[in-house]
């Protein structure tokens, strides 16, 4: 870990202002699972996603950038609906599923 948190340093990724970095994880973030089918296994930190899914959000992955940044809007109905969200206390009543769709309401309504 100390290594990664050293070379960002080097890269100046963690003082700059333009990044704001929660986290720095390295191959030792990985748990260890146990399944019955599968054995014992390592699990990257993503793994919890998959455990919990009603604790995190599925967007669409950022393709052909050099032809799609200009109209891409995914970052933009992501933010409406994590704010329209924030201040609930318990996110496992919401349906993420329909994320998408509740922030594109969220974005016709005037501030």
């Amino acid at each position: 870990m100390k290594w990664v948190e050293l070379k960002m340093g080097q890269l100046g990724v963690l003082d700059n202002p333009n990044y704001k970095i929660t986290a720095l994880l390295d191959h030792s973030a990985m748990i260890t699972v146990q399944s019955d089918s599968c054995g014992i296994f390592e699990y990257k930190p993503l793994g919890n996603f998959m455990m919990n899914l009603q604790n995190g959000l599925v967007i669409k992955p950022f393709r052909k950038a050099h032809a799609n940044r200009d109209n891409d809007q995914e970052l933009v109905k992501l933010t409406h609906y994590l704010l329209a969200i924030a201040d609930l206390d318990d996110l496992s009543v919401l349906d993420h599923k329909m994320w998408e769709f509740f922030a594109e309401e969220l974005s016709d309504v005037p501030e």
